[in-house]
């Protein structure tokens, strides 16, 4: 009833204000009406090509504030589609990757701990404004119990040639099992600029994120959840293996990426200087205050033995320093020609090294790699092209070759094409660990990964599509390596490991809308197969997200709306599970999940610059039976209700 009242008295008010003549244009600093007897000299108006989002590769796209099925998709934690993610029962938890192809890949050995990274934006991801006006967004979701999700952005250009952007993403859930909470916090502040005469030009950011969740380890007996016994529809009364522990993620970051043109005049040929600085910190933590777990009158030490009694506190630290520099050539008909040098260093340690009966475990890894390359990109007509380049001048072996092709055969139908090779340092978690649990220490020395793959994608006015075919040697996972007496023990005790045979990956992705007057089906759908001598790489084989909606326009079209049912569903297979110690997922082949239907029903609404959104999320789960798992001993979320809203203010 609160959340109808809320929504009352926001719709009510604004359909007050909302009856007037709609145009493309934004006209936002208008004060007079049509009633007005004194001329008033005409004001500029501000139009939306004027409110830019502009990525590191400089590409470009516009605030965009309509409703459409594709926003409802990533009115979500992550703000994208997160279809082919798997989220676990509280928000702010980590996400199980049903669709692999999902996953990107640097040849940089990168910090690890990939499980707690799915909310941390890395420097790719930020995105720099240009903006006529002053633009606020405002993002609210409510979740799972007590808490709130909230995002908000400012950009304001002070010139035209000068912006600065400021937003704070935030969240707590508190979740509906034991000790499951997630407190999250994603600052961002950055700024744009050029010169008059376009010769400079720059952006940097800074970035702090923390990541804190309370890790409960999963439910001790899945027996308790499957049987649908009343007594445990209250979540809280299912046991889970940790109690007290919890796993916090910390970093900050600072980047800088900037350009020159030599000479004082563009023309048909230009050349450029060019430089990339990152500086970056992170650090993990993994507490846990009592040891021993109960799995109903039993004690257990869920991950083996622990030169620790109590008050278990893992910490790793890590830092990284990036510089590129490049000298660009321009050619108005050749196109651009990069070739650049670059230095990477990375200090991954703990604050000890450790002696043990049959080994040392250092307590640091350092990294320093210096590579040189180059870089075409070629954009003419309805081409446009991006080869690049790049091998590791040091004793640290590194390669990467990445070339995409675009054809633009008309305005409704695209294509492109992805190859990349690339020869990779594993992440600094698989060659060292360190904690107060016996077993999860390890120094190693494993090979490079080698990554081949090629992408084709398709846009045209009939379907959307793309295939992936990739290669993988030297593949690097973390797995079970808990002994019989040790699983029977309900124990944990995962490590790193290197597979020596030859992974082959195909995944072929289809999307479809069908529109019937008012009514739409919009189709998205994934298969995915596996070629290997062992189960390493595991994914459903099939997955698809079908989406029934009705759309309508109201009260002189100052409401516009959507309703529908979402279904979600992938077929049976070995999920990866995941370890809280080392935040990572591992693989298992000891228990299927999946084949379980998840429907969403939803209302959304749009208000001029407002989204609203009420969706009842996984609305079937108390009739179609307690089978639906985010991984092994991991449930998905039960149904619950939830509302929202996307507010833009142009200024």
């Amino acid at each position: 009833m609160r959340i109808l009242f809320f929504l009352y008295l926001l719709i009510v008010p604004t359909f007050l204000f909302s009856q007037q003549k709609k145009t493309n244009e934004l006209d936002f600093n208008s004060k007079y009406n049509s009633t007005d007897s004194i001329k008033k000299p005409k004001e500029k108006i501000a139009t939306i090509d004027m409110y830019r989002v502009i990525t590191l590769d400089r590409d470009t796209t516009y605030i965009d504030t309509s409703l459409t099925i594709k926003k409802l998709y990533s009115f979500n934690y992550l703000r994208k589609d997160n279809f082919g993610l798997m989220p676990f029962a509280n928000e702010g938890q980590t996400y199980n990757t049903l669709q692999y192809s999902l996953n990107t890949f640097s040849p940089y050995p990168e910090f690890g701990f990939k499980a707690k990274h799915f909310n941390f934006l890395e420097a790719n991801q930020i995105r720099y404004s240009s903006v006529a006006t002053p633009v606020t967004e405002l993002y609210f979701k409510t979740v799972m119990k007590q808490g709130q999700n909230v995002d908000s952005f400012f950009a304001l250009n002070i010139t035209p040639n000068l912006n600065f952007s400021i937003a704070y993403r935030g969240l707590r859930s508190e979740g509906r099992y034991i000790n499951q909470m997630s407190s999250t916090g994603n600052f961002r502040f950055t700024t744009s600029y050029n010169t008059k005469n376009k010769r400079y030009f720059a952006n940097a950011h800074f970035t702090s994120q923390d990541i804190l969740n309370e890790e409960n380890g999963g439910i001790t007996t899945v027996e308790d959840f499957e049987s649908e016994n009343p007594d445990f529809q209250n979540r809280e009364r299912l046991e889970v293996f940790l109690t007290d522990a919890k796993s916090f993620l910390k970093g900050k970051r600072v980047f800088l990426d900037h350009l020159f043109r030599v000479n004082s005049t563009a023309g048909n040929n230009n050349l450029y200087v060019t430089h990339q600085f990152n500086y970056e910190n992170k650090y993990f933590e993994f507490n846990q205050a009592t040891v021993p777990s109960s799995v109903g009158r039993e004690t257990v030490y869920r991950f083996g033995d622990s030169y620790k009694t109590e008050g278990i506190n893992d910490q790793t630290h890590y830092n990284k320093t990036y510089n590129k520099l490049g000298l660009v050539y321009e050619n108005t008909t050749l196109g651009k020609f990069q070739f650049f040098a670059d230095d990477f260093y990375n200090n991954y340690y703990y604050n000890q090294i450790l002696i043990l009966d049959d080994k040392i475990v250092p307590s640091s890894l350092s990294i320093r790699i210096n590579s040189v390359g180059g870089q075409y990109d070629y954009r003419k007509n309805k081409w446009k092209g991006k080869f690049m380049y790049a091998r590791s001048m040091t004793n640290q072996s590194l390669s990467d070759l990445d070339a995409n092709l675009q054809y633009d055969w008309n305005d409704d139908i695209q294509l492109s094409f992805q190859y990349q090779n690339m020869n990779k340092l594993p992440n600094n978690n698989y060659n060292l660990y360190q904690s107060s649990y016996v077993n999860y220490n390890w120094s190693n020395d494993f090979k490079n990964e080698k990554i081949n793959s090629i992408i084709a994608n398709a846009l045209t006015p009939w379907v959307e599509a793309s295939v992936q075919y990739s290669i993988f040697n030297d593949y690097l996972y973390f797995a079970n390596v808990a002994s019989p007496g040790q699983i029977a023990m309900n124990q944990q005790i995962i490590a790193p490991m290197q597979y020596a045979n030859t992974i082959n990956y195909l995944s072929v992705k289809a999307n479809k809308e069908f529109k019937f007057g008012r009514f739409a089906l919009d189709n998205t759908l994934l298969y995915q197969k596996t070629d290997q001598h062992d189960n390493v790489l595991n994914v459903p084989e099939f997955l698809t997200r079908n989406t029934l909606y009705y759309s309508q326009n109201m009260f002189r079209k100052a409401l516009y709306f959507q309703t529908g049912v979402t279904f979600n569903y992938f077929t049976n297979y070995y999920a990866n599970d995941y370890n809280p110690v080392i935040g990572e997922f591992f693989v298992q082949n000891n228990k299927e999940i999946g084949n379980f239907a998840n429907f969403d029903f939803f209302f959304n609404a749009q208000i001029q610059r407002t989204r609203i959104y009420l969706i009842a999320e996984h609305f079937n789960s108390s009739f179609s039976g307690n089978n639906f798992y985010a991984s092994p001993n991991n449930p998905y979320r039960d149904f619950v209700i939830r509302f929202g809203l996307v507010w833009n203010f142009f200024q």
